[in-house]
């Protein structure tokens, strides 16, 4: 049975992917995704679901819960795991141009019942991050309508359940429903249904609007700056009452005993909250903010070069927007002492000070709207062409990998994904969500990392259109950079994600081990 279940997939060589022509033998059913997309729309795509919730609605968690200033380290330390398994991933895409993403990279080199695993890892990435965004994005219309008077009854503009980090619980809340996120998705899902062509030219136009706000908020918001607010001890002296009186008082004193030196980092209070603990804590949740170069790799079995034009669009947009982020985060923490940037739409709370500023609130609150929106867009276009994949192996039943006469599209999987995403954007906290988004995430690109140098010995003749420079360090220094970051979070929620992994596997042995193509055809 071990054997089974450590069955890979052959992999042949890929041959060299003209425009719109389908790739050979990779993956059974591939041929039936239109190849439509090049190297600017990558780049778009990647750009349109890596920059939105972690500026807009992340920073603030992570500087006010975790970091403080030093949430500036949280991301690069986050966008060097990222750059690594980065790498990896554009070494993959470009090799197996399919839209298995982790899911196939893992098969075809690790065995059936690992690629499930990663591939029901994927599902928290992809799935759960659009419900993530969903609720992001629904605190800042709200935000934006309450400055034009329109207020939405509690009821409706809230998940009826709240989750309380200290108790590791939920607790209920006044609402019955966040109505705004579950109707973004409704709308983005039928969207979705209509093709990848008008996808990707959607999110261009979002892209566009959002980056151009972000570029106004750091020019105008630079002259601002009071390098103070970079002094986390000063930053806490200056916010009584943000914090509960108890939290501020150990913060003081523990400030007045921190060196000097490590006046960027806040003192420590407590395991994972504030000191360098509280830094790698942060960057696990900042990690959230780079998982949409992982998505642009699911859109390889519709690139139209995807040897050239994958490495393109997957490390450009990850190194655009990695230094979007620390300018953002640093402008952020500049502007405002940390403690009071733990919002629903951080980056407007930092501009509430300066009256001078007021016009760019309604800016980045349609630049917000916009770009939340073109991060649930990528969300829900990747993971039905995951689903897709595994029903094309057989794991999954077969009606995950039909696919539009017309529209080219695995419109069925886009709907039942999208029926999920809404019930969960409704009725769960954002917090919660984001967390398990970031272990699924972690534990997809320390797979992917560890599968490129495992293949790189086992199959040396494979054609590589691009390879990771110093393989032998790189794809190590990105497992052991995931795994540690994928153990922060996973220690506030292990039960959590020890029964969504449960849950899995019985689905696995149920459906997937007896139907699996590959068994049935050895």
């Amino acid at each position: 049975m071990l054997k089974n279940l450590l069955a890979t997939k052959p992999i042949q060589p890929a041959g060299h992917v003209d425009a719109g022509e389908p790739v050979e033998g990779v993956l059974t059913g591939e041929t039936h995704l239109k190849r439509v997309l090049g190297a600017r729309h990558l780049f778009l795509l990647g750009i349109g679901a890596i920059i939105g919730a972690g500026i807009f609605v992340m920073t603030g968690k992570a500087a006010a819960d975790y970091a403080g200033p030093a949430v500036i380290l949280s991301f690069m330390l986050a966008g060097l795991a990222c750059a690594f398994a980065g790498l990896c991933y554009a070494e993959f895409s470009a090799m197996l141009p399919v839209s298995g993403s982790a899911y196939s990279y893992t098969y075809s080199t690790m065995g059936e019942v690992v690629a499930w695993f990663i591939g029901w890892n994927l599902v928290l990435e992809y799935l759960f991050a659009a419900s993530t965004v969903a609720v992001g994005w629904s605190g800042y219309l709200q935000g934006f309508l309450n400055q034009w008077g329109v207020v939405l009854p509690a009821m409706l503009a809230d998940a009826p359940l709240t989750y309380v980090a200290e108790t590791k619980s939920f607790a209920a809340t006044s609402g019955f429903v966040n109505l705004p996120a579950v109707l973004i998705v409704a709308a983005i899902t039928a969207l979705c249904y209509r093709g990848i062509t008008q996808s990707a030219w959607v999110n261009a136009l979002i892209v566009a609007l959002k980056v151009s706000v972000i570029v106004l908020f750091l020019a105008f918001a630079f002259q601002y700056i009071n390098p103070a607010n970079w002094d986390a001890c000063h930053a806490i002296a200056s916010s009584a009452g943000t914090y509960s009186a108890e939290l501020i008082g150990e913060l003081r004193a523990a400030c007045a005993s921190a060196p000097p030196a490590m006046s960027l980092i806040a003192p420590e209070v407590s395991s994972g909250q504030f000191g360098f603990d509280g830094v790698v804590r942060a960057a696990t949740v900042v990690f959230f903010a780079y998982i949409g170069f992982d998505a642009v790799s699911t859109a390889a079995g519709e690139a139209k070069n995807p040897q050239r034009d994958m490495p393109i669009g997957i490390l450009g947009s990850l190194a655009f927007c990695t230094v979007l982020y620390i300018a953002m985060a640093a402008t952020m923490t500049g502007i405002l002492p940390f403690p009071a940037l733990g919002t629903a739409n951080p980056v407007v709370t930092s501009l509430e000070t300066y009256a001078d500023l007021s016009w760019l609130k309604n800016l980045i609150s349609i630049a917000a709207i916009a770009g939340l929106s073109s991060v649930i867009l990528v969300m829900l276009m990747g993971q039905p062409r995951i689903f897709f994949a595994m029903s094309q192996d057989g794991l999954l039943p077969k009606l995950f990998g039909k696919v539009h006469p017309e529209y080219g599209t695995p419109h069925v999987g886009t709907v039942i994904v999208g029926a999920v995403a809404a019930t969960m954007a409704g009725l769960l906290p954002l917090g919660f969500l984001g967390d398990l988004v970031s272990m699924g995430t972690l534990l997809a690109f320390a797979t992917v990392s560890a599968c490129v140098l495992v293949l790189r010995y086992t199959r040396p003749d494979l054609r590589r259109p691009f390879r990771v420079p110093l393989a032998i360090v790189i794809c190590p220094a990105a497992v052991v950079a995931c795994l540690y970051l994928f153990w922060q979070a996973f220690a506030d929620h292990w039960q959590v994600m020890l029964g969504w992994t449960l849950i899995g596997f019985v689905i696995y042995f149920a459906y997937g081990y007896r139907h699996s193509k590959l068994r049935r055809k050895s």
